[in-house]
Order: structure tokens, then C-alpha cells, then sequence
């Protein structure tokens, strides 16, 4: 494979055995394998075992599993969105094709523009801006489709100011790419992929990380039908159409139904419906302080997170990480509970068993162990005193009859001396 795979397009899997993700993905890629082959794609698709060829899933930058990586020539594109047969497939085919598909008719247009939801399309002929479009499109092909065509291609609606333009159609209208206004290329094209409104999901919201814009959403139950879910639905939906040219380069705008994702991704509890503001490139997130009643409420609420007069809740600071690994674990335990009540007793009460026997009967065994050793050594210390005294006494003897015998001595030579002299 190494030495042969500049030759074909792959699509790759790169899988750990003992990875519950990569299981779960295992029949949907089975899938992809055989709807790839069934239409003709010259994309060959392969799976790897990364923890035993780790010498080429680093060749890769493989970090986690299962990372899914189409490799074309000298290029490696990572895919990144939901694990479904059908957008993994539409994901190869994406890329796989030319980076720059035309458009030669205002029928294949209209064909196109039915298909995607957003549609980025270069009009004119060289020039430097198109080689920047192909730059751009060779980094994010990934995410969308790039078209070119000719200016009588184009509905006759469309008016632009001058060729050549790059030109993206959402929403039910079209907006003209500006540089003075828009700034570079790359990141204007990275901020119109997605459409002015969206029903956003956990995967959705991480896609917007990349766009730097804060998100505005209104937390809703979708099979509620009540006035409040329906009227905050339509406020959001209201503020993306009407004042886009306001807050577009600064706001993405949707809705999410439930609030699961909302509330652990928060570690708090929101009640809903209600309206939350997101910044996911540094975690924080900004509440209304009072009800949204209208479009115009909302407006003034956007407008005072952009004046900075809205307060921020949340962040990425030390006190929030450790308020995160807390209520991670909190949640984690929490659900294996709630799952499999007698798997989280087997889990955290035997270990929590064997450590409290442990503690128990080291204390224990410190204790008796202290008081044998204090009594031991009051018992020596004991007889060394009574030692101690008879030794003094014996010595105080000895001493004593020594001075004794040391004295009659001495008499008897002061008599012998007496008598010499006599």
C-alpha cells in the first residue's frame, strides 16, 4: 500500500481494535465499500489497523480513531463530518472529482443549485483571483463544492459589479465576494458554507468552531407545537433574514431541538425554550438578562454582546476546567448508574470497598503496633534505671574499701618507720 498507493485514490479507515467508535463504524464502512464499487468510483476503499502499522498512520497525522482519510497523490484530506454511509460516499466522490467543476449551461445550473443548499461559483476567465479560488478550494473541498461558469450561465437576476467575481448562492439569493470588505478569500468562502439559518446539532456547532463566528440559538422542543417554542423559532429565523447584512460576519443563526447537548456542553441546566449565545472558540456563552418578546429584543441583545455590555458566563479559565473535569466525571458516573445500575456498583463500590479495608487496617495495625512499642521501650527504659542504680552503689563500695585498704597501709608503714627509728 505504501509503495503503491500514489497510484490510485483511496479512501481510508484508520482503526484501533479495541475502539467502540470504530466498531460502530465498521458495517457502515462495509457499506461505503460496496456502494462505491457498485457505482464505478475510482476510489478504492481500505481499512488499517493504525495500532500495528503506527509508522504509517503517523506518516498520515492519524491522532485518534477511527480517522477516515481520502488520499489522492500527495494530498491527504480528512474527513470530518457525521459517520453516515451516504455522506462519507458524497464526501469521496467530492473530493475525488476536479476541484473546479464547470458549468456549461443555465440548465446544469439550475440542475446544481437545486442539489446544494450553498453553491460557490467563479465567473470570468484567469486571473489572479481564480488562481486564489483554486488555492482556496484545495484546502476546502472538504467542505463544500466549487463551480466555475460564464456570465450569461447565470439567472437573470444576478447582477454583478465586475468580472471576474466569486459569487455564492444561498438562502434564495446570491452574495458578491468583496476583498476590501470581506477581507481574504479563504476565510470569507470558510464563514458563507454554511446557510444564514441552520438546525444545529452537536456536530454542526463543532463545523462553526471553525468559522469564528458566535452562534445564536434558540433551544427548543421540536415536537412542541406551543406559541413560545414557535415564536423564539421564528424570532431567530426573523433576525438571520432580515438583519444579515448587520450581524452576518460576526453571527451563525439556528436551532436546536432539546437541551441535552445545550446543558453539557453549559454544565448547566437550562430550561426550555430559550435563547443562548455561543462562542465556541473560547467556550463562553451569554443569556438574555430579561425575555425575548420580539425581533426587536433580540436585536438589542445581539448588539449588546458585540458592545461588550453583555455579561459573559463561562470561558476557558483554570477555575472552568476544573469546574469541567468535575462534572465530566459527575456525568460519567451518573450514567452508568442510571444504564446499568448493578455494572456501577460493581465498579465503584468494589474498589471503594478494598481501599476502605485497606485504610482500615492500616490505621488498625498502627495503632496496636504504637502502644506495643511504647510499652516495650517504657519497660527497657525501666530496667536500665534499676541497672543503672546498682552499678553506682557497687562502684560507691568499691571506692570505699579501696580508701579503706589504702589507709591501714599507710599506718602500718608510719609504725615500722617508728620503730627504725627508735
Amino acid at each position: 500500500f505504501k509503495e503503491n498507493r500514489k497510484d490510485d485514490i483511496w479512501l481510508v479507515d484508520f482503526y484501533a481494535p479495541w475502539c467502540g467508535h470504530c466498531k460502530k463504524l465498521e458495517p457502515v464502512w462495509n457499506e461505503v465499500g460496496i456502494e462505491m464499487k457498485n457505482m464505478g468510483s475510482p476510489v478504492r476503499v481500505g481499512k488499517m489497523d493504525a495500532t500495528s502499522f503506527s509508522s504509517i498512520a503517523s506518516e498520515f497525522g492519524v491522532r485518534g480513531y477511527p480517522t477516515i482519510k481520502l488520499l489522492k497523490g500527495d494530498l491527504a484530506y480528512n474527513y470530518r463530518g457525521p459517520r453516515t454511509k451516504d455522506d462519507i460516499v458524497e464526501f469521496a466522490n467530492r473530493v475525488a472529482g476536479p476541484l473546479i467543476r464547470p458549468l456549461p449551461s443555465q440548465h446544469m445550473f439550475e440542475h446544481v443549485q437545486k442539489r446544494h443548499r450553498v453553491l460557490f461559483v467563479y465567473v470570468g476567465g484567469e486571473s489572479p483571483l481564480k488562481e486564489k479560488y483554486i488555492e482556496v478550494a484545495s484546502e476546502l473541498i472538504v467542505y463544500t463544492y466549487f463551480f466555475s461558469a460564464s456570465e450569461d450561465v447565470l439567472p437573470e437576476y444576478v447582477t454583478l459589479p465586475e468580472l471576474p467575481a466569486v459569487v455564492v448562492f444561498k438562502d434564495g439569493t446570491y452574495f458578491v465576494y468583496d476583498e476590501y470588505e470581506d477581507g481574504d478569500l479563504s476565510s470569507w468562502i470558510n464563514r458563507e458554507r454554511f446557510q444564514g439559518y441552520l438546525h444545529v446539532d452537536g456536530f454542526t456547532l463543532y463545523e462553526l468552531g471553525d468559522t469564528g463566528k458566535l452562534v445564536a440559538i434558540a433551544v427548543i422542543d421540536d415536537k412542541n407545537s406551543s406559541m413560545e417554542h414557535t415564536r423564539l423559532k421564528t424570532i431567530i429565523q426573523e433576525v438571520a433574514r432580515d438583519y444579515r447584512d448587520h450581524f452576518h460576519r460576526d453571527f451563525q443563526f439556528g436551532h436546536m431541538d432539546g437541551n441535552d447537548y445545550i446543558n453539557s456542553l453549559l454544565m448547566d441546566d437550562l430550561t426550555i425554550p430559550t435563547i443562548v449565545v455561543l462562542n465556541t472558540s473560547n467556550q463562553q456563552y451569554f443569556l438574555p438578562d430579561r425575555h425575548i418578546e420580539n425581533t426587536e429584543d433580540m436585536v438589542q441583545f445581539i448588539n449588546n454582546i458585540l458592545d461588550g455590555t453583555a455579561e459573559a458566563q463561562g470561558g476557558d479559565g483554570l477555575l472552568q476546567r476544573i469546574k469541567r473535569i468535575i462534572y465530566d466525571a459527575k456525568s460519567t458516573v451518573m450514567s452508568v448508574f442510571k444504564s446499568s445500575p448493578l455494572l456501577g456498583c460493581f465498579l465503584f463500590g468494589l474498589p471503594l470497598g478494598v481501599i476502605s479495608i485497606m485504610c482500615y487496617g492500616i490505621c488498625t495495625a498502627d495503632t496496636d503496633g504504637g502502644v506495643d512499642e511504647h510499652e516495650a521501650a517504657k519497660k527497657e527504659n525501666g530496667d536500665r534505671e534499676l541497672t543503672d542504680e546498682g552499678s553506682e552503689e557497687e562502684q560507691e563500695e568499691e571506692k570505699n574499701g579501696k580508701y579503706t585498704e589504702l589507709s591501714d597501709g599507710e599506718i602500718k608503714q608510719k609504725d615500722v618507720m617508728e620503730k627504725k627509728k627508735d
